[in-house]
Order: C-alpha cells, then structure tokens, then sequence
C-alpha cells in the first residue's frame, strides 16, 4: 500500500518539476523509413521530471504485455506497465476481437497454460469469459461455428478491462493509462530511461530493463533497433480490420441458415449480393463470434487494404472507413442475413484490429522452412495452437498459405500442428535489455499468422516477465540469460514448454 502512495504521489507531483530531479531530452528523428511525412526536422530540446526508477517498464497493455507485467512482479520486481489507451486487454477489449484464440485444441485440451489458463479459468469463474465445448448434439456452436475454434475463450471486453484492474492491483503492479511512450534515453547497448508522455505532460523514467509489448516493435524501432514491416518483396502489409459487436441477433435462425448452408462464412450469399451491386466490399466472406451473452456476437468481417498501423494519418484513415464500412454492413446484415433482421450496433472497437507492423529482426529470424519442418527448438517457451492467418495485402479474403473455401479450410503449405515459440524470436539485436513479445517477433511475414494471437502472445509475455529478473538482477542480457533456468521457471509456473506436455493433437477438419 506505501509503495502505491508512493506511485501516485510522485505522478501528481508531474506538474511541480522543481519537486523532482529532471532530465534534458533532445528529439531529432532523421532515421530511414520514418513513418512521418515532414517537409524537413527540427531539434526539439527540453528539460523534463526524471521520476523514481523501475526494475522495468511494460509498454502496451494488450495480451502479451498485462502477462509480461504479472510475472514479473510475480518474480519479485518493481514494474510500470503503460497503455495508451483507457482500459488493459488491446485487441481483446479496445479492439473488440473477444476472443482468446491460439491456446487449446478443438477437443478442449489446454496448449498454453500458466498464466494464460489462470486467467482464463477465473474470468470464466467471474461470468467474464466462456470457456466451450463441443457439443455431439449440434453441428455447428456459435463461438465461432467450426469444431476447430472451439479452442477460443469468447469474453465480456467491459468486464476483462475491469477483471485485469482487479489483477494488476492485487498483484502490486503500478499501471498508467492514457499514456504514451514517446522514446528512449539509451547509453551504450542499454536503455537507461524511457521518455513517456500524458496529460501530466512528458517525463522520463529510469529503468533497468524494457519489455516492449507494443505489438509495432515501437520502443526498439526507437531505439534504432533493426526493424522490418510487411512482406520482403514490397512491404505491403495484411489488411486490418474495424471490428464491431452486435445485440438482438436471433441465434436459432442464424444457426438453423448455418446448418442448411452448410457454411458459416455466407458465401454464397455474399457472392448474389455482389452480383446485384449490393456487396461492393473487397472481402467476400462473412465472419461472426458468439459473445458471453446470448444473442451478442462480435463481427470480423470489415477488412480494410492499405492501412499501415505505424502511420498515425493512414489509422485515422482507416478508423474512418472502418466505422462507415460498419454501418454500411449492418444495413445489409439487417437486410439479408439470416437472424439479423432485428439486430443493433452495440459497440464499435475504438482500436484499429492490426495484424502486421514492424518485426524487429534479431539474430534469429523464424521461417516458414521451421514450421514445415516442425523444428524442435532448445529455448521454446510455449505453443501456439493457431494456423497460417495472414491474409494477402490486396486480396483481403485469400490465405496465400492456405484454401479457405465452402469446403472447409485446408493448408496449401503444410506445417506442424502445433507452433513453438522460441525464446530467442522476442530478442532485438543491438539493445541488451530489451525484449519484445507478441506480435512484433522476429520471424519471416506468414510465420506470423500462427504466432501473433492472444493466446500465444500471453505465452511470451509470461516468459519475458520472468527473463527479465534474470536481466535486473545480474545486469545481463537478454541474449545471455540461463534458458534452462528459465524453462524450470516456467514449467514451475504451470506453463508447457516442451512437446512431452502436449495433449494428443488431431489435424483440423471442419464440417461440410
């Protein structure tokens, strides 16, 4: 409790520098590849509060970096988490993808489990999430309708933002919302403070050790860390997505048009629809979730070409047609789809769903030749139980590694059935204690489908929280941590880590 007096002393006390030590900040940003389109620069050179230091700061609030910042204060350290937006969660809250994907099989048998597993189980336990199962007396379930994504946890987002402020509370962790991180103080290969800004104004804040959790690698592309975006040959990037919820939706005749179509994606449908000019969208399939609460279901069908997630203009841009697009196929959806007819927008996501960004390239990338060959890696940390999902930049409803048709989808590239996530794929190159989970890992464009979900991304948060007391306490690398000290860590922690603790695992069919 003295400690949490202490954090909000030093934050009210933001507005009074001559309280607290101050550091000289200067920003010039001439790097290559800069997302800002300036006619020229200027040197910005100000004086700011240097607040008390951390053992380490968490940047992003999504899925890998609330995991991050719980085990790491697990291990014992002081830790910041910072999140720009207002509620913990990212795409599973703001961004109104509600569900936990990547960490079980369709027969229910837990591939991720440790942090991820407990959180899953007690949002459950709380009416905040479902935890599904197949049911032999249907063809079709409503969270997410294949047999196959049975594995998904569906959940309340207005009730996880609050569940995840209930944990990071009990757990001692010091959280600051609506803040942004802006850049690094970085001395040698190490990050020495971390430049953040809020309606406080900006401060900077001495750390041992960084987890970046910004899913767009931010904090290492500032740091001048080596960075990619997009595929190799032309850094487009997979089409976003502005995802929306839906009440009063009649679920028995949505699942009765299911069953009789035999295709959850509304195909056909859709196909009729462009026929008569009604379907002008450059996606052709329909994509709907059950919610925790009857008749609500979260709707992924909106792609957006063309938006680059790292350009502040092309999110706006892209927040813009999303919210039109949304309206715009509500109105068909009430007009044409099968239990639709009464239903309402609840809520529309004030967070863009971004697949692709920046990936730091470390000194291991992961390829696609690893996962057809089903490498075994000595440093994996944890599974994804995810498939290729990387649709193509210009046609948003193609699987380049896959056939997504009425037939069922089935891998044009084949892989192992499950993904390891090597420790050493969340490892920039350059800056020591930095590291970097979730969707900003080093690996080739389509190995990203499998591993950027929730569920595996919680996997590596968990890893690099308990890395970093390693970091903190010797002053040493993330590149030089003791692996298998980590590995006892985490099996200790429940988490599975090696192909023994698998389930048995059957390949995906799905329904016709």
């Amino acid at each position: 409790m003295n400690s949490r007096r202490k954090f909000i002393k030093y934050m009210s006390a933001l507005g009074t520098v001559s309280l607290i030590p101050t550091t000289l900040i200067s920003c010039s940003d001439n790097r290559p590849g800069n997302e800002v389109k300036a006619m020229s620069n200027t040197n910005f050179v100000r004086e700011i509060p240097l607040m008390e230091e951390y053992d380490v700061i968490v940047c992003g609030g999504g899925p890998s970096g609330t995991v991050a910042a719980l085990a790491a204060k697990r291990e014992g350290l002081k830790v910041l988490l910072v999140e720009g937006l207002g509620q913990l969660g990212g795409m599973a809250t703001s961004g109104h993808v509600s569900h936990w994907l990547g960490g079980r099989t369709q027969e229910g048998e837990w591939v991720v489990q440790g942090l991820f597993k407990t959180i899953a189980e007690e949002a459950a336990k709380k009416g905040y999430a479902v935890i599904p199962s197949l049911s032999p007396n249907k063809d079709y379930h409503p969270y997410g309708w294949y047999n196959w994504f049975i594995h998904g946890i569906p959940l309340d987002p207005f009730s996880i933002d609050y569940f995840l402020d209930e944990k990071m509370g009990e757990a001692g962790v010091d959280v600051l919302l609506f803040t942004y991180f802006v850049d690094t103080v970085v001395e040698g290969d190490r990050i020495t403070q971390v430049i953040l800004y809020n309606r406080s104004g900006l401060f900077a804040v001495p750390t041992k050790a960084v987890i970046d959790a910004t899913g767009n690698a931010e904090v290492a592309y500032r740091s001048n860390c080596e960075t990619m975006k997009g595929r190799k040959e032309d850094g487009k990037m997979t089409p976003t997505s502005l995802v929306f919820h839906a009440y009063n939706v009649n679920e028995q005749e949505l699942t009765q048009a299911i069953e009789k179509n035999r295709d959850p994606k509304f195909r056909d449908l859709i196909r009729q629809l462009r026929e008569i000019g009604e379907w002008t969208f450059p996606y052709d399939i329909f994509i709907c979730t059950r919610l925790p609460a009857k008749g609500e279901f979260y709707i992924n069908t909106c792609r957006l070409v063309g938006i680059d997630g790292t350009d502040g203009r092309s999110v706006s841009e892209g927040m813009k047609r999303g919210r039109e697009e949304t309206h715009q196929l509500m109105s068909l959806f009430q007009k044409y789809f099968p239990g639709f007819k009464n239903a309402r927008i609840k809520s529309v996501a004030s967070q863009l769903g971004v697949r692709e960004t920046r990936r730091i390239i470390g000194d291991y990338v992961m390829t696609v030749e690893d996962l057809k060959n089903d490498k075994v890696f000595d440093d994996c940390i944890g599974f994804s139980m995810y498939g290729w999902d990387l649709p193509d930049p210009n046609k948003p409803s193609v699987q380049p590694f896959a056939d997504d048709e009425k037939t069922g989808f089935k891998q044009t590239v084949q892989k192992g059935l499950t993904t390891p996530l090597p420790f050493r794929i969340m490892i920039p190159k350059t800056i020591k204690n930095l590291i970097c989970p979730g969707r900003a890992v080093s690996v080739e464009g389509q190995v990203l489908g499998p591993v950027r979900v929730m569920a595996p991304c919680m996997a590596m948060g968990e890893a690099a929280g308990i890395a970093t007391k390693q970091v903190v306490m010797g002053n040493a690398s993330f590149t030089n941590i003791d692996i298998e000290g980590l590995r006892a860590r985490l099996k200790e922690a429940g988490a599975i880590i090696d192909r023994e603790q698998l389930p048995v695992i059957y390949p995906r069919v799905d329904q016709i």
